[in-house]
């Protein structure tokens, strides 16, 4: 069986990427393609326990490494129980975060570095990279007022717009590296931003 097509979605917090993942899943429905939607951190129940520990908003001492290394456990466990089962068996796989989160969240932002990062993530860059990653570009300050401010209960909102600017620079630095990453404008309504995401995987043969 053909292995099937592994697509990732990007972008800073309030970008959208809920909403527009829910309206993609309402179109693969109505085409009938067969598809997974799943997330990260979690997607599979180890890597929600994970997850939780993650975004836990009382949990402030965590270190920068220890929140690195508890997403790339949670990525590995999760690409073992489902992503790559799904792609095994010639499904679509669109995943809400992946390897490039950490890369601008963790290497960038927290300023571990890009060389720490893909070494604790090896298998997920080299062995199962995205066929395309959608980057849902929306400037942080901009997608802050746009969802009215941060999560108080969210350990990663909770870092400050200026955390959140080196994320989004993180990103940009991504795009310039990876061609597989493209940025898609969301300052548009939603349902025009879903039209761009379609015509992209069209036009990157992921679906007809």
């Amino acid at each position: 069986m053909v292995r099937g097509k592994f697509v990732t979605f990007e972008g800073c917090e309030g970008s959208g990427k809920s909403t527009q993942l829910r309206l993609l899943s309402e179109y693969l429905d109505k085409t009938g393609t067969p598809y997974i939607l799943t997330r990260e951190p979690g997607g599979s129940p180890i890597a929600e326990q994970i997850r939780k520990i993650i975004l836990d908003g009382k949990n402030t001492d965590m270190c920068d490494e220890c929140e690195a290394q508890l997403y790339a456990a949670a990525r590995i466990q999760h690409l073992k129980d489902r992503v790559i089962p799904a792609l095994e068996s010639g499904k679509l796989v669109i995943c809400d975060r992946y390897v490039d989160s950490s890369l601008a969240y963790q290497g960038a932002a927290r300023g571990l570095g890009t060389d720490y990062i893909e070494s604790i993530n090896s298998l997920a860059i080299n062995k199962y990279p995205p066929d395309l990653t959608v980057f849902l570009d929306i400037p942080p300050d901009k997608a802050f007022l746009r969802k009215h401010g941060a999560d108080e209960n969210d350990r990663m909102e909770k870092q400050g717009l200026n955390f959140h600017m080196r994320v989004y620079g993180g990103y940009l630095s991504l795009i310039e590296k990876y061609p597989r990453i493209c940025p898609v404008d969301c300052g548009g309504t939603k349902f025009e931003t879903h039209s761009k995401i379609v015509a992209l995987l069209k036009d990157k043969g992921i679906i007809d």
